[in-house]
This record gives C-alpha cells, sequence and structure tokens, in this order.
C-alpha cells in the first residue's frame, strides 16, 4: 500500500490489504465510519445489529491495514474510529488474488452507488428541490487514449480532493449548516471496441 502526496487519498496495492477489506461486514463497517466521520465499537454495533465483539474485531482488522485508526475523545473507553483516508483507489499487483480483491471491490462500489442513488430516487420528492438539479446520474462516451484517461482520472481526484480538504470526514465541526454526506464514484470501464473499430 502506498500513500501519495495527497493523504486524502490512499492508493492500496498490497494483496493482503486488498484482501482484508474486501469482505462484506468488513466494508459494510469502513463505510459506516466514513458516513458517520467517527464511530465506536458500540456505536457499529448498534447500527448493524451484529455484537459489539464482533465489530471491534473487524475494526481491529481495518486499522492493521490502515483503513482506519483511533480518533481522539475525552472518554478513554469510547475512543471513536475515524478512516485515515476521504477516497481510495484499489490496484491490483501482479498476483491473481490481488486483482479478484481490485475486482470484488470495485463491484461493490458501484452496487453501493447503484443502492444508494435507488434510496435517494425514493426520498427526492421530499428534499429540497436544488439537491435533485445537481445530483443523479452524468454520462459520457469518449473516445480517450490510456494516457487521456489517467488525466482525467488526475482531474477528478484533484477535484474532489479540494472538498475533502474543506471538510475532512472525522471533523464535525467542519461541516456547517446544510452539508450532507454526498457518494461520488467515479467508474470508468473501457468499451470492447467494434469490429469496424468505429
Amino acid at each position: 500500500m502506498s500513500l501519495e502526496s495527497n493523504p486524502a487519498r490512499r492508493v492500496v496495492t498490497d494483496p493482503l490489504a486488498l484482501r482484508a477489506l474486501a469482505h462484506p461486514l468488513r466494508l459494510k463497517i469502513w463505510n459506516l465510519v466514513g458516513r458517520e466521520g467517527r464511530l465506536t465499537a458500540a456505536d457499529a454495533a448498534r447500527q448493524l445489529g451484529i455484537s459489539q465483539a464482533l465489530a471491534s474485531h473487524h475494526l481491529r482488522q481495518l486499522a492493521k491495514y490502515g483503513y482506519v485508526e483511533r480518533g481522539s475523545a475525552e472518554n478513554q473507553r469510547e475512543r471513536p474510529w475515524q478512516l485515515t483516508a476521504t477516497s481510495h483507489s484499489f490496484e491490483g499487483d501482479d498476483s491473481a488474488e490481488g486483482w479478484e480483491a481490485v475486482e470484488f471491490l470495485d463491484r461493490y462500489l458501484a452496487e453501493q452507488a447503484v443502492s444508494q442513488l435507488a434510496e435517494w430516487q425514493e426520498r427526492r420528492a421530499d428534499e429540497d428541490p436544488r439537491w435533485s438539479e445537481h445530483s443523479g446520474v452524468s454520462q459520457s462516451l469518449l473516445y480517450l487514449t490510456v494516457d487521456e484517461l489517467a488525466e482525467l482520472g488526475q482531474t477528478w481526484r484533484d477535484l474532489t480532493a479540494e472538498y475533502a480538504r474543506r471538510r475532512p470526514l472525522g471533523d464535525a465541526e467542519s461541516r456547517g449548516p446544510g452539508v450532507v454526506p454526498v457518494n461520488l464514484t467515479l467508474v470508468k470501464a473501457p468499451l470492447r471496441p467494434t469490429p469496424s473499430g468505429g
């Protein structure tokens, strides 16, 4: 695993770290910590309907591989967990196991984005209409080289990193009124060329 110069973004390449995250319950806990900003094992257990011991075990595993860390708290008995990075990229090494974990994580994150979109659509009518105007799916079909795709990805990371710096996930005081968690999932999928090449 490697941290880039931007501490809000983490690129994970270690097969062990990839496999550690590629666990359905661990992914739910990791996402819950990110959404809440800070979360104790007791809170995670309550929200997910599991035992505190099980939540604590998975949080320790996430910490072992650098996904979460202990945050500060007044009560040392109830120290919450927080994410170590706002944004993650998962890249396999040359092993089949590494790429298998990356593919699982990619599918999970894409499915989560679709699920969250469906949940938003169900309650959209009850929310401020300005949210509807700026949310939903935006789709583009572009012809790109590998270098252009890399440039597009870097532009996306730079843009989202600025917002992550403004409001770190674990810092509830920095949010202010009118701020809600928003899932931005960028899916980049090169398509199979047509036989004619067009």
